[in-house]
């Protein structure tokens, strides 16, 4: 299973106050270091955290695969173009949420990715769509020729504490399908230290982003370490 590194949280800290530290882009580094499969980050229309230079000195420099994130717009696409990360995934924004809360809605607009997706694999760039658990959407991306799903596991995260339930096997069906219709299944959203050994053993994921757990454990004990310890729990 693949460890996909998400830095946002670092730029989160250098924007708190407009200031050139922390750099995500040594946090990529050091998170190669300590060793993750690929970095992860989410430029988004508003700039929050990740800014363009921050994206493209990563998507020159890394040593392992980049994945950004980011909306189906023509300015992103064009970014992602001129930028060639290894993959896209494509997800939802709001001007006025913390973090992505939910996943695309392809069975309602489907038809605003189709072509985003088109561009993006022409181009050579893998594409995946970040999507809830739901078996209709997972069978949807693969009918608008997405490579990979990235399965949202907020809810299952949100849930763990108190029991999983049902949101356990609602992650687990999704992945099914995601494999059945020979899509590649990531999940991410939510994971930490503590919840994440249940997803994976889900043989079906390939990969996980992860990010606000390992930056947060990352203030106490480094980059690298933090990211060595979530490794060595994704050994299946």
């Amino acid at each position: 299973m693949r460890l996909g590194v998400n830095i946002d949280h670092v730029a989160t800290l250098r924007e708190a106050r407009k200031t050139t530290e922390p750099d995500p882009v040594t946090a990529a580094m050091l998170a190669e270091m300590g060793g993750a499969d690929q970095v992860t980050f989410h430029l988004r229309e508003d700039r929050r955290h990740i800014q363009n230079r921050d994206a493209r000195l990563i998507c020159e420099m890394a040593q392992t695969k980049v994945n950004l994130e980011m909306a189906a717009t023509l300015e992103m696409q064009e970014i992602a173009l001129a930028m060639r990360p290894d993959s896209v995934t494509l997800v939802p924004e709001k001007r006025e949420e913390v973090t992505t809360e939910g996943g695309l809605n392809l069975l309602r607009e489907g038809e605003k990715y189709a072509a985003t997706v088109k561009a993006l694999k022409d181009g050579g760039i893998r594409t995946a769509a970040f999507i809830g658990p739901d078996q209709a959407q997972v069978k949807e991306a693969a009918k608008l020729g997405f490579d990979a799903i990235e399965i949202h596991t907020g809810e299952y995260a949100n849930a763990a504490r108190r029991g999983p339930g049902d949101t356990l096997r609602a992650v687990q069906d999704a992945a099914t399908a995601g494999r059945r219709y020979r899509l590649r299944v990531h999940a991410g959203h939510g994971l930490t230290y503590h919840n994440v050994h249940p997803v994976v053993q889900i043989p079906e994921i390939e990969e996980l982003n992860i990010g606000h757990s390992i930056i947060s454990r990352a203030v106490f004990v480094g980059m690298e370490q933090a990211v060595a310890e979530m490794v060595s729990l994704m050994i299946r």
